[in-house]
């Protein structure tokens, strides 16, 4: 049984009890800690409503480090902390699930990929979405040659964040603890296409407008062109001025052999199916590997949890480590960089800090 804490218990943290408690033959709960204890409080009562297990609760974790003993500890606060807390968790030998964007900087993800290899301890970075079944289909598909010649991909991400989305936590859309739309609400299909284009990436000319909400220094509009060392131009299109509500998140994957596109509320549907070697049925694909989600969040935290359970007892990487979860990071930063110098950024880049533009801009 591993021993698991929850550090953060804000929007996003439901979907990992949720998760846990799916894994709960081999995980347990034991700490939740949110500086707002009422938040702790109500992630404790949904795992002991489901368990009847009560779990310890704390409002600073580095207190819960040294109260509690655990073997793998979850991170899902604000995005401008999860390096430091994930490289002093670290350091007391504690493996690590962190959400995305795994840190705001280079800098310190290369900290956090150090830390993890210096104390033998297990890193991974939550791109659930590359467990959906049609998105592991694509990839199956990708490995087997079926598009032949891969020339492009695209990303787009048309969803609705009005003011009160944003007034609920200050920290939003600030380069300091979060960056924009493309390092918020995008970051999952800039993952998923980077990952399925393959090869490294070469440049990336990158634009970022701010149209509908100058309660927010950072960006509600961005696009990205991404070129890849084996030639394949990935394209990214995401934005929250989505009229009035969100719209779609879609992965399109275009090759001489074949064309797939992959949507719904969470790329969770096959919406194109098609090759030159008719060696499926579209209509099949779509009732096999389409599959309904509750939420943006899709289904894939479980899949995820499960993986690293076995990549702790097998002493195995897991499926996405933090070398897999710092790429579709280092695209976003190289994009505002190339937004503010008005110029393509080559890779491999240097180190670029998202609080870097917040300086820019109020200077």
């Amino acid at each position: 049984m591993i021993r698991i804490a929850l550090i953060g218990c804000g929007r996003i943290s439901y979907k990992h009890i949720q998760a846990i408690i799916q894994n709960k033959e081999k995980l347990q709960l034991v700490a939740v800690c949110d500086k707002f204890i009422d938040r702790a409080e109500n992630r404790a009562s949904e795992y002991f409503n489901e368990t009847n297990q009560i779990v310890e609760i704390f409002t600073e974790y580095k207190h819960m480090l040294d109260e509690i003993s655990c073997d793998l500890i979850s991170i899902c606060t604000e995005s401008g902390y999860h390096s430091d807390i994930a490289i002093n968790c670290m350091n007391k030998g504690k493996h690590i699930i962190v959400e995305k964007p795994m840190a705001l900087s280079k800098f310190d993800s290369v900290r956090m990929l150090e830390t993890a290899k210096f104390n033998d301890v297990k890193l991974c970075v939550s791109h659930q979405n590359r467990f959906n079944p049609c998105i592991q289909k694509l990839r199956e598909a990708i490995e087997q040659g079926r598009f032949g010649r891969i020339f492009a991909g695209n990303a787009r991400v048309y969803w609705n964040r009005g003011e009160d989305y944003y007034a609920q936590a200050l920290w939003r859309g600030s380069y300091r603890l979060d960056g924009g739309c493309l390092m918020n609400q995008c970051i999952h299909n800039i993952d998923l296409l980077q990952w399925m284009l393959g090869g490294d990436v070469d440049w990336v000319h990158g634009h970022v407008s701010n149209f509908m909400h100058p309660y927010i220094e950072a960006e509600d509009y961005g696009s990205i062109q991404i070129k890849f060392n084996n030639g394949a131009i990935g394209n990214v299109e995401g934005t929250v001025c989505t009229y009035n509500k969100n719209l779609e998140e879609t992965l399109t994957i275009i090759g001489e052999k074949g064309i797939v596109t992959i949507g719904g509320l969470a790329v969770n549907k096959i919406l194109t199916w098609r090759f030159q070697d008719n060696g499926d049925n579209e209509e099949e694909k779509i009732k096999v590997f389409n599959e309904e989600v509750e939420s943006i969040y899709g289904n894939g935290h479980a899949f995820l949890y499960q993986d690293m359970i076995e990549a702790i007892n097998n002493e195995r990487e897991p499926y996405i480590n933090g070398y897999e979860g710092k790429k579709a990071m280092e695209i976003i930063l190289a994009a505002y960089l190339s937004d503010k110098e008005e110029r393509r950024v080559s890779f491999p880049i240097k180190d670029i800090n998202s609080e870097d533009f917040t300086k820019q801009r109020e200077g």
